[in-house]
This record gives C-alpha cells, sequence and structure tokens, in this order.
C-alpha cells in the first residue's frame, strides 16, 4: 500500500484519531491491508491505534480481555465468562453501541454480569470506535462491531469445500474445541456451520493464594476461585446468497448458552461470596444458565459510487437461575424460588455511503437505526409470583459528508436526529435531540495527518436491569432529564521508513463533558422508603489521551502504546457528597509492549506482550468500594509461539504462557477493593483474575 492511500483515508489507523466513529465502508474495503490484525479469520480494527498485518493468533483468545485488553483506551473488566464488560475511557458497556452481525447488543442483564455474551473464536472482526466522535454511532464513549465468520472468507479460490478443526486446553482454564464446516452450495449460495464447546474449570490465582485486604491468605481458600466451572455451547449458522455482482443476502442464526454451577454475584471475588455465604448460611454456588438466540439478516449493495449494508434482526437474551437453596436458611425461605430475565432487542438498521465526483469531492455516510428494547421478569417460588415488563425504542436519522476542500483539507460536518421513547417504572416520557458534529483533516504530507473534532453526543434514561425485577423496585423520577454533552479530540498519524523498515506513530487527546449524567445509585428524597434511585446528578468530565509508536523491519514488528483517562464530576447542589467523583471503573495509566518476529524458515512465529497499569489511589467514586477503593497496578507477561509445518499442509500448532510470572491481580476495570456491609461486615470485592495459563492450541484446515 503506498504512502499517498494512508494519507487520504486511514486516520482511523491511527491512535490519536477519534475522528469518526465507525470508519468509513470505502475504508473498509480498500484498506483491508492496514489496521488489521488476525486471529485465526479475526481481525481487529481500533480508531486509538494503527494496527497493521501483525499476526496474533497465538493469543488463543477464550475471554474477551484476551483479544483486546492491550489496545489503548479500552479495557474487558470481569474473568467470569458471564462478566466480560467492555469498558472504552473508563465508560462500561452501558454507555456504548455494541453489535454482533449488525443486530444490537445492549443488554441490561443483571448489575453482576456483563451485558454482552460471546466466545472469541467464534469472531472474524472487531471494529472499535474508541470515543464518540461521529454522528454515525450513539454511544456516549464509543461503539464495538462485531461480526462472525462467513464462508466465502475462509475458503480458498480453488476451494468448493472446507472444514476446521480445533481442539485447545490451558493448565489453568479448561479445555474447548471446535468444529467447522463451510462451502458453495452453487456459485451463488454459499453456507457455514460452526459449533464451540468450552468446558470451562475454576482456576487458581497468581501465587496460589487468594489473599485479603491485609495480604493475608483468607480463610476457607486454597488458592482456586470457585463459582467459575460451567459449559459454554455456541452454534451458528449461515446461508449466503449473492443475488447479482453487486447485491448479496444473508441469512444466519446464532444459539449461545452458558451453563453452570455458578456464584451468585459473578463480577465479585471469592472473598466476598464466602463472606456473604457463610454470614446468611446459604449455598455457595446457583445453578444458573444463560442463553442468546440471535437471527439476523443482512443485506449488502456496491455499486462504482454506492455502498450499502442492511441488518433486519432479533436478539434474545435470558437469565435464569434456580434460588431454592434460600430455603437452606428458614430464616430466607420465602426467597427460595426459581427466577428468570428475559430481554429482546429487535430492530433494522440501514448504512449506505455514496461517492459524489465533482470540483470538490464529497463521500457521504447516512443511514437510519431502528432498535426496541423488550425486557420480561418473572419470579416464581414458596411466596407466589411477581413479574414485571418494560420496553423503550430509539429512532435514529444521520448523515455525514466528508468534503475534500483540497488536497490538504478536508471538513466533515454531521447531523444526528434521535427520537428515544421509554416506558418503564422509572419513567414513561419520549426524548428527542438533534445532534451536530464537525471535524476538520489537515493533511500536512502524504506521511503526516491531523484532525480535530467536535461530536455532541446524546443518551435517554435506560430501562432498568431486568434479573433484579425490569424495574418493579424503581422509584419513579418523572423530572430525569436524558444525558447529552460534546466530545473534542486532536489527533495525529504519522507514517514514515526507517532503515528498511517501516514507522508509524500517532497520539490522540480528548475532553468529553456529559451534562446531567444519571447515576443508578442516587441518594434518594427523604421518605422515599428505598435505598436509591436513578437521577441526574451533575455533569462529569472525562480527559485523557492515546498514543503509539510501531516499528516494523522484515520479519520483526514491536511497538508501545500509551493511554490515560480520568473522570470528574461537578455535582449538583444536591449531591455534593458526590463532587469530584470518578468513575468506578476508571484505570491508572496504561503502557503496553509487544514484539513479533517470524522465522520464515522454520514456519515458526513467535510473540511476547506485556501490559503494566498503574496504580490508582483512593479518592470518591462512582458505585465504587466505600472503605478502600484505591487500585494496586500491575504487570502482566504472555509468551506464545505458532508453528505450522509444511509438512503437514493445514495444521497449526499454537502454544502458549499468559501471566507468564504469576502475577495476582484484578483488572481495574472490574470489582475491586473493601466495602463495609452492615450485615456482612468488611467485603473484599477483589475479581481475581487467572495466575499462570499454559496453553496449547491443535487446529487443522482441510
Amino acid at each position: 500500500m503506498s504512502l499517498q492511500r494512508f494519507s487520504q483515508c486511514s486516520l482511523a489507523a491511527a491512535i490519536a484519531v477519534a475522528f469518526s466513529s465507525m470508519p468509513s465502508m470505502a475504508e473498509t474495503n480498500q484498506d483491508k491491508d492496514i489496521e488489521k490484525i488476525a486471529v485465526w479469520s479475526t481481525g481487529v480494527k481500533a480508531s486509538s491505534m494503527y494496527l497493521n498485518k501483525e499476526n496474533i493468533a497465538t493469543k488463543q483468545a477464550d475471554h474477551l480481555s484476551d483479544l483486546l485488553r492491550t489496545i489503548p483506551g479500552v479495557d474487558v473488566g470481569g474473568a467470569h465468562s458471564l462478566n466480560q464488560r467492555i469498558t472504552i475511557r473508563s465508560m462500561d458497556d452501558k454507555d456504548l453501541d455494541i453489535s454482533i452481525d449488525g443486530a444490537r447488543q445492549n443488554t441490561y442483564m443483571y448489575h453482576h454480569l456483563g451485558n454482552l455474551q460471546i466466545h472469541a473464536d467464534i469472531l472474524q472482526s472487531v471494529e472499535i470506535q474508541v470515543g464518540s466522535n461521529s454522528v454515525l454511532n450513539g454511544g456516549l464513549g464509543g461503539a464495538v462491531r462485531f461480526k462472525t465468520k462467513q464462508a466465502r472468507d475462509l475458503l480458498d479460490q480453488k476451494q468448493r469445500f472446507g472444514g476446521r478443526v480445533q481442539i485447545s486446553a490451558g493448565d489453568n482454564s479448561g479445555s474447548n474445541y471446535s468444529v467447522t464446516g463451510y462451502g458453495l452450495l452453487t456459485d451463488d449460495v454459499d453456507f457455514l456451520a460452526y459449533y464451540n464447546f468450552v468446558d470451562r474449570d475454576n482456576y487458581e490465582v497468581g501465587g496460589g493464594k487468594i489473599l485479603n485486604e491485609n495480604g493475608e491468605v483468607f480463610p476457607g481458600t486454597d488458592g482456586m476461585v470457585k463459582g467459575l466451572a460451567g459449559e459454554i455451547d455456541d452454534a451458528l449458522i449461515k446461508f449466503g446468497l449473492d443475488l447479482t455482482e453487486a447485491q448479496r443476502v444473508q441469512f444466519s442464526y446464532e444459539k449461545y448458552t452458558d451453563e453452570g454451577n455458578y456464584s451468585y454475584r459473578p463480577d465479585m471475588g471469592l472473598a466476598t461470596d464466602l463472606a456473604i455465604t457463610n454470614a446468611l448460611k446459604v449455598p455457595l454456588l446457583w445453578p444458573t444458565k444463560l442463553t442468546r438466540d440471535t437471527a439476523t439478516i443482512n443485506y449488502q449493495l456496491s455499486t462504482n459510487t454506492t455502498q450499502v449494508e442492511a441488518a433486519i434482526y432479533t436478539s434474545t437474551s435470558e437469565l435464569w437461575r434456580d434460588e431454592m437453596g434460600w430455603a437452606e436458611n428458614p430464616a430466607f425461605a420465602m426467597w427460595a424460588g426459581v427466577i428468570t430475565g428475559e430481554a429482546t432487542n429487535s430492530g433494522f438498521n440501514i448504512l449506505a455511503e455514496t461517492f459524489v465526483d465533482g470540483s470538490i469531492s464529497q463521500e457521504l455516510t447516512y443511514g437510519i437505526d431502528y432498535v426496541k428494547h423488550d425486557t420480561d421478569y418473572t419470579a416464581k417460588g414458596e411466596a407466589g409470583s411477581n413479574s414485571s415488563e418494560e420496553e423503550s425504542t430509539t429512532l435514529s436519522l444521520f448523515v455525514q459528508d466528508r468534503i475534500a476542500l483540497n488536497d490538504q483539507f478536508t471538513v466533515i460536518p454531521g447531523v444526528r436526529f434521535d427520537d428515544y421513547s421509554i416506558d418503564s417504572n422509572l419513567i414513561d416520557d419520549d426524548f428527542t435531540e438533534t445532534s451536530l458534529a464537525v471535524a476538520l483533516e489537515f493533511q500536512a504530507s502524504n506521511d503526516l495527518l491531523f484532525k480535530l473534532s467536535g461530536t455532541e453526543i446524546f443518551k435517554g434514561p435506560e430501562i432498568a436491569e431486568v434479573f433484579a425485577g425490569a424495574g418493579n423496585n424503581d422509584l419513579a423520577n418523572p423530572d430525569i432529564d436524558a444525558e447529552t454533552g460534546l466530545n473534542v479530540e486532536l489527533s495525529f498519524a504519522y507514517r514514515v521508513e526507517v532503515g528498511e523498515g517501516e514507522l508509524s506513530t500517532g497520539a490522540t487527546v480528548f475532553d468529553t463533558q456529559i451534562n446531567d449524567y444519571i447515576y443508578d445509585y442516587a441518594t434518594p428524597p427523604e421518605g422515599s422508603g428505598v435505598r436509591s434511585w436513578k437521577d441526574n446528578i451533575g455533569d462529569l468530565s472525562v480527559d485523557g489521551y492515546e498514543a503509539y509508536i510501531n516499528y516494523e523491519l522484515k520479519d520483526l514488528s514491536f511497538g508501545i502504546t500509551l493511554s490515560d483517562a480520568e473522570s470528574e464530576l461537578s455535582a449538583f447542589t444536591q449531591y455534593k457528597d458526590l463532587d469530584n467523583a470518578r468513575l468506578d471503573r476508571q484505570q491508572g495509566s496504561t503502557i503496553s509492549a509487544h514484539a513479533n518476529y517470524e522465522l520464515s524458515a522454520l514456519n515458526l512465529a513467535l510473540n511476547w506482550e506485556v501490559l503494566t497499569v498503574s496504580d490508582v489511589d483512593a479518592g470518591i467514586d462512582l458505585d465504587g468500594a466505600s472503605v478502600d477503593n484505591s487500585k494496586d497496578g500491575y504487570t502482566v507477561h504472555n509468551i506464545s509461539a505458532k508453528w505450522t509445518p509444511e509438512q503437514f499442509e493445514g495444521l497449526t500448532v499454537i502454544f502458549g504462557v499468559d501471566n507468564l510470572f504469576d502475577e495476582y491481580y484484578a483488572s481495574q476495570s472490574s470489582r475491586t477493593g473493601l466495602s463495609f456491609h452492615p450485615r456482612f461486615k468488611e467485603l473484599y470485592l477483589q475479581d481475581y483474575e487467572p495466575g499462570r495459563n499454559i496453553k496449547a492450541t491443535i487446529a487443522y484446515s482441510f
């Protein structure tokens, strides 16, 4: 790829590029060799860094954190399979636009879980927009788009049918196998059938000891985190039809199931689970099942001047838990029962891009996005039954125009209209907002690009978490306002040949202002009879930076990334005790580094990466630990090797060690710190990550 092409359309490759919330489809199609990391057939694209063709198949990712945690500005909190919680710039998944094959996945199931159910092995690509910097997305903090595998991308040019089998195992994680078949039924019809089974074990923490806040071994523990062992079944089937050379339609259905005897609060550490279990004299583990069923129809149109992508979908998630264990303590027998929470997202979206040639070149991107969220809660037990329902709908229209004024200056204005309706116990109302955005790009040279952007943001009050009653315990707040604000970013991207290699570097500085920030656990009005309610508590600011530098020289590549995001609340008068509070998911300054070396003669690829996160001092925060909310820093090293022997075509062998030096730590986007509960006393919330994990994968493609 020429540097000229880089200079014209690949700012999305810069870590500082907060320029467009979603890369243009032109960039997606024409720049496939830029900013892409391959994991089997999975590519990761991030607006916060320049990612070249760096092979990281050796990651053997079995949790999203394995795949995304080293991207600057991004983290994945939670160690449990039920708790994959993506954060961008300290904002959690409720503030992000997340989709799988175009189907929205913003489902607030339960505050002790993450809101995404997916296994990394099924993914073909992940596109991450770090920060909200375009009208094309509606998230306060950015967007994450997952795409699953499809047959035509797996087949060689001369193949009609193909398949793949894979077996993986780790000495501190469990095992899994996957089977995939794909092919062409006719020249115009293709199919893919995929199945993945994961047998997950409880794991041992770093150092082999579960410690309390004083560094002492927690009584009743042996270093193993209980409540993690379970099974995941993930099946996907797809049929694609090429209607013409320019049009394609695809039908897909995915069934995802995660089942096991799990801890009651999967986002909290074993020390907390044991303290509560021992105090209440109830079981430590509870039969739990989480399912997701997603059906999607995708359509694509590609002409010389216009490209269109559309999706119609329905995605239903259900969380089921057998809570008859409460009956083991007569004092809580009335709570015994079976609890079910169901959330359905259904809708459609259309995204189009049209190129207009003339005296001034233009790229128009425009579309519509409609989504309906329905939640249904049911509890049945000895004391009777209880149920609740809520719903919300969002209709969004947007248009963005990329106008090349000359060879150096490009201006990108945009406008977005959101019509949001919510029918809930909290509020029954409609919210509308028109948001504007503008960006200016300056092409200083073929190798250097600067960008300045400003984007207005909007988010209405959301429906309640479904598994905790779907709002039946919420106190009505008819005066609650929608969140609005502005995200401003300044970035640059630079690429140059150095010796026989290529150096790429970039940085972004950002400032995000969120007005009327909504807090789910605000102090309620006196005499309300509830412990908390949802209200606007003040104006929140999040500011920081992301930066990277990469160098590639023949078979050697290495790079370093840096990022930091700090948040601060300017509280309203009635919530002055929260003034200067930070977001609970805030991380310390983060540095990551990687090195890759290809031994071409041996068909061997070697990889090393390290992630270092600094301490976070104690201070006021939102929904964090009440006694000590400081966060310990940590450093984690991973190494791996991938071998593809010539004498066995189609065979791949991967060996790796995660957490090489057996670090004892918790992600700072997970639950951390020490809290006090009037009944349970001190609770150490630390959601421990796995210790050293030696793992291997054997895969055969045919």
